[in-house]
């Protein structure tokens, strides 16, 4: 992988850790409401978890391969 590409991807992982912060952030605001509609909190958990399914890959994506 070339430095161009790493950068991409560490841009990349940038925004998807501050999106998932910013779902986190509403799935909070919608859990302390008088009426809690927990669907749209599953809705919300749910792209969470993908979210951080994406960055997890693209972490490891960013470490170098160890020769064995």
């Amino acid at each position: 992988m070339n430095i161009t590409q790493l950068d991409a991807l560490r841009e990349k992982l940038k925004e998807l850790r501050l999106q998932h912060r910013a779902l986190d952030e509403q799935v909070n605001q919608l859990t302390n409401q008088a009426y809690v509609n927990s669907l749209e909190i599953q809705r919300l958990k749910k792209r969470k978890l993908a979210l951080k399914d994406t960055i997890s890959k693209i972490e490891s994506q960013l470490i170098p391969d160890m020769n064995a």
